[in-house]
């Protein structure tokens, strides 16, 4: 009998374990400064959804919705990977973004697993039919009390498949030919910032890395896309010049089904001048 109570035991506690490190989403608070930030825009929000992967928080999304709306957002960032290639379901990303709409407004750019879909004409038209903002090697003005903030976004580099990533990421920017306003730039790639800072990007939100998908206490991630084993970025905030990055964790799996001590986090970030 005791024999039977303690695999009981050791079964709710790995089941616990598990569950705990997959489906258990917190929210990350950030604040980033810089003296460029227009007046109007100290003190704003955006929150950050990344690496959906098909994963699915609760009854039609709704715990990872309160989460979204319990951080009271000014504008919500999705930083790619919604989908995921290997099991390409997109109704279980618009469920979520028909409420997120609703919010405030939202805007997109496509990571690796939309571009390896081969769907991605379905998947901007979808999104844009509801209002989301798709940004491919593009940008939009966010405007303010007579002040403007330009939210720009580059599309991931397997888009050219037939170049190499920098080459990729370089060609982006070269095609966009952004503004010299104040940058919000989405950009799904980390690994990728000494371009950005090139390009005299402000702030850069991203994902692409899943936290290090296997984190270790005390040395951090394991392995991560783009980047291989004991990568250097997998969460937080990193700075290359003036250029200010912040890299969400993300919230689905992809390949690996597990994460460990590395939960799902939606990322919540005040811009603040000074």
């Amino acid at each position: 009998m005791k024999k039977w109570i303690i695999l009981l035991l050791l079964a709710a506690a790995i089941w616990g374990f598990w569950w705990g490190n997959n489906n258990w989403l917190q929210t990350t608070e950030y604040t980033l400064a810089s003296t460029e930030l227009p007046a109007a825009f100290d003190g704003k929000r955006i929150v950050q959804v990344s690496d959906l992967h098909n994963a699915e928080f609760g009854k039609g999304q709704e715990r990872l919705i309160q989460k979204v709306e319990a951080a009271e957002p000014d504008a919500i960032f999705l930083t790619g990977d919604l989908i995921d290639s290997d099991r390409y379901d997109l109704e279980t990303s618009l469920i979520l973004v028909r409420e997120l709409v609703k919010m405030s407004d939202v805007y997109f750019v496509i990571g690796n697993h939309e571009v390896a879909s081969n769907q991605i004409e379905e998947i901007v038209e979808a999104l844009e039919a509801l209002g989301v903002i798709v940004l491919m090697n593009e940008a939009a003005d966010w405007e303010l009390e007579g002040e403007t903030v330009q939210i720009a976004g580059i599309n991931d580099p397997l888009y050219e498949v037939e170049l190499a990533e920098e080459d990729a990421t370089r060609e982006a920017f070269s095609e966009a030919g952004f503004s010299d306003d104040f940058t919000l730039l989405l950009a799904h790639r980390p690994e990728m910032i000494a371009i950005y800072a090139e390009n005299n990007i402000d702030m850069v939100f991203s994902g692409h890395a899943h936290g290090g998908q296997l984190r270790l206490p005390g040395l951090g991630g394991l392995i991560a896309p783009g980047q291989g084993w004991f990568p250097t970025m997998t969460e937080g905030i990193f700075e290359r010049g003036s250029t200010q990055l912040v890299l969400s964790r993300g919230i689905g799996n992809s390949g690996f089904p597990l994460r460990l001590f590395n939960r799902p986090e939606v990322v919540a970030v005040t811009l603040e001048r000074g």
